[in-house]
């Protein structure tokens, strides 16, 4: 891993990081919360991929770096579905 792909897996955590805080910082909680918990499940879910991808290595295993993606993307899927639940219901 070079320094370079590092610096750029940072920049990419902290401008997903400021979009989630200013996803927060925003009205759209009150207006729509259902688009609001997509859009903080999807940064969440971009940020944990590049820390799996980049920072624990999961590039150069792509069998590895698959499973990872299948049972982060359904743990995820799960936790969308558990904030929903009160919304539909």
């Amino acid at each position: 891993m070079t320094h370079r792909s590092l610096y750029i897996a940072w920049a990419l955590l902290v401008a997903l990081s400021f979009g989630s805080t200013a996803l927060s910082a925003s009205g759209i909680w009150a207006q729509w919360p259902g688009v609001a918990g997509v859009a903080v499940m999807a940064l969440a879910w971009q940020k944990a991929r590049i820390i799996l991808a980049d920072y624990m290595g999961l590039q150069r295993a792509p069998r590895w770096r698959r499973g990872f993606d299948v049972c982060l993307t359904g743990l995820c899927l799960l936790m969308l579905a558990l904030y929903a639940a009160p919304l539909v219901l």
